[in-house]
């Protein structure tokens, strides 16, 4: 849908979100047909400025920092840093701990949300697959990540794809411009999320109900496989052609995060070493 060309806003002065009405994790502007005013106050939220910036990387080769490795303790290791969101006060719990002889990251949140992200610069052929292994402990009771007020989920690994204003239809290319000047950088072009969610079925792929920039991509459902250590392999650069029609732009950022800040309950999930390759 078309909208009217928005001014460039200035700082938006949000209320708090109140229980229902959701609150947004995804890294980028809303995209529906409505302008700035409304829902602008959204953009404050969603944008996550600073959060996905993106740092160059050698040649084709991706080193993104191993849990696996670091020491226990509570701040994110070297090559990580939190992921945090504009009024969202509650940050999820995060803190590396040893589980089967394995250096991991446990995340408890409590009506919470915050993640930590690892930043890129690697084309997307270079990095095509993605591998990583997670354990759900606790899902938050009335998820659906299908709504904006169930928009939580045990577990999550975000890819965010680099900003490319020539790709963008104007409206929204205003949009982003608008966060660079707000925040100084623009956000991603464009983020695959996968998830578990309580209720989607496993394999289904669905825009964010707060922007079609971001996709989720299911690859766990429900409670039946809890308190297991379950690992996955995606190809990232088809599934980016299936869930946008096009070639992706750089990756430029891997996160994880844990929310329970829209159902107001809890959540829990460990993670183990992210990994991402060509083949």
């Amino acid at each position: 849908m078309t909208r009217p060309s928005p001014p460039l806003p200035s700082p938006p002065t949000p209320l708090p979100a109140a229980r229902g009405e959701g609150r947004d994790h995804s890294p980028l502007p809303p995209s529906g047909g409505r302008g700035v005013g409304g829902e602008g106050h959204r953009l404050h939220a969603t944008l996550l400025g600073l959060a996905f910036l993106w740092a160059g990387t050698a040649g084709a080769q991706v080193a993104i920092a191993p849990f696996s490795t670091a020491a226990s303790g509570n701040a994110p290791p070297p090559g990580w840093s939190e992921l945090t969101f504009p009024k969202i006060e509650r940050r999820t719990r995060y803190e590396r701990l040893v589980d089967d002889d394995v250096t991991v990251v446990a995340a408890t949140a409590e009506a919470s949300a915050s993640g930590w992200i690892h930043r890129l610069d690697v084309p997307a052929a270079n990095a095509r697959m993605l591998r990583w292994r997670w354990k759900a402990v606790e899902l938050p009771t009335g998820s659906d990540l299908r709504t904006k007020a169930g928009d939580d989920a045990a577990a999550r690994v975000y890819v965010t794809f680099r900003y490319a204003p020539e790709r963008l239809p104007w409206p929204q290319r205003l949009l982003y411009d608008a966060a660079r000047v707000i925040y100084g950088e623009a956000p991603p072009h464009a983020t695959l999320m996968y998830v578990w969610d309580a209720r989607a079925p496993q394999g289904a792929t669905f825009a964010n109900p707060y922007t079609d920039r971001v996709r989720n991509v299911v690859v766990e459902s429900g409670a039946a496989r809890l308190n297991q250590w379950l690992a996955y392999e995606r190809d990232v650069l088809a599934d980016y052609r299936a869930a946008f029609g096009e070639e992706p732009p750089p990756i430029s950022g891997i996160a994880i995060m844990t929310d329970a800040d829209n159902t107001r309950g809890r959540a829990a999930a460990r993670y183990g070493d992210i990994t991402l390759s060509s083949r």
